[in-house]
């Protein structure tokens, strides 16, 4: 059992040690670091620093990837009132990671941005009843009343509900708020019939005892949660050294399938706040591995179908004005390249480091 002092929220999750941020991301000093080393500085901007959540990068560089094609990651402060993509429109950063939603509010309001690798085609957002609950698809919570976590997680809910033809208006919707105890307690006493958050949501009802079930709607999971974006007219100057950064995130994401025990170890010496209970950690990083892993047969494949599909929804909730053409905005010239290893000498690389450190 899970002890609620180190349940993360998700918001904790989202927007994790906001003040350790500042000290990874080291800006123009890291940048002249990497000079003196002979490696190219990427400056990235994501939704956490170095974290399980986004493994890849954590194994990446464990295995030396990213500095064996020339490449230094520098994560931006994540925790910044300012828009992500403005940082990829003023130069401040290579690449910034965007949810779909953001995307496509980028591309509405004319920004020049390419999607070039989908970090995850997953969505962590989702629908969650009780374990023992009869709620077995979300078109049976008509009529009921449904917790949001947050109030942004009642668009998630609306297009859950909508893919069953039913409208956000047909149910009643209440903040729980995201504390763990808060959140068991509104199953406990059955005073909502679900509830909308997202996988860390689900981890703090666990570490309070609630056994929980997902009944997400395919439509809802399968949407690109986190994706790179960068600046159009910067593709050709950052050509090389973004084929370097996310072959060696495609690489760092099979040590997620190759061996999951050295990755929690690699995890826990980078990040060993998230492993002062173990448990959490590890189940942590058990929920973050199929967020991560590709869906698509190469490795952060771009799907314009997806793509579009998501968008129709979106719109008829007003959260978008009118469907965007995904070739205006897709550029997947960086995948086959991003591809272009052997998992076979991953694997090997995985062994050595486990000889060498566990």
């Amino acid at each position: 059992m899970l002890t609620d002092n180190i349940a993360f929220s998700r918001r904790n999750c989202l927007g994790l040690m906001a003040g350790t941020a500042a000290g990874l991301a080291l800006g123009p000093f890291a940048t002249r670091a990497a000079r003196a080393q002979g490696l190219r500085a990427i400056n990235v901007i994501m939704p956490l620093p170095r974290s399980a959540n986004f493994y890849p990068l954590i194994a990446g560089e464990a295995l030396g990837y990213f500095e064996k094609e020339g490449v230094k990651v520098n994560l931006l402060p994540s925790s910044t009132t300012v828009p992500y993509v403005a940082f990829v429109q003023n130069g401040q950063a290579e690449l910034a990671m965007l949810d779909a939603p953001q995307t496509f509010q980028s591309v509405q309001a004319g920004i020049p941005i390419k999607v070039v690798y989908e970090g995850m085609q997953r969505a962590p957002e989702g629908i969650a009843v009780s374990a023992d609950s009869p709620i077995t698809s979300v078109e049976q919570l008509k009529g009921t009343t449904v917790g949001l976590v947050s109030d942004r997680d009642r668009t998630t809910l609306a297009i859950a509900l909508d893919t069953k033809g039913i409208s956000i208006d047909d149910v009643k919707t209440v903040v729980v708020g995201e504390a763990g105890p808060t959140l068991a307690n509104a199953f406990r006493k059955q005073t909502v019939s679900a509830i909308s958050g997202a996988v860390p949501d689900w981890l703090s009802l666990q570490a309070n005892g609630m056994k929980i079930r997902l009944i997400t709607p395919s439509e809802v999971a399968d949407t690109p949660a986190n994706s790179f974006v960068v600046n159009a007219a910067r593709i050709d100057e950052l050509r090389q050294p973004l084929i370097g950064f996310f072959r060696a995130w495609s690489k760092g994401m099979v040590v997620g399938k190759i061996d999951v025990e050295t990755l929690a170890v690699m995890c826990r010496k980078a990040v060993p706040e998230e492993w002062e209970n173990p448990t959490f950690g590890r189940e942590f990083l058990d929920a973050s591995i199929p967020m991560n892993y590709s869906v698509t047969p190469k490795l952060g494949d771009l799907q314009p179908e997806v793509w579009k599909r998501v968008q129709a929804p979106m719109v008829k909730l007003g959260e978008l004005q009118k469907e965007i053409d995904p070739a205006t905005f897709l550029d997947r010239s960086l995948i086959d390249p991003a591809n272009d290893f052997s998992r076979e000498q991953v694997a090997a690389d995985v062994a050595a480091w486990k000889a060498k450190s566990m």
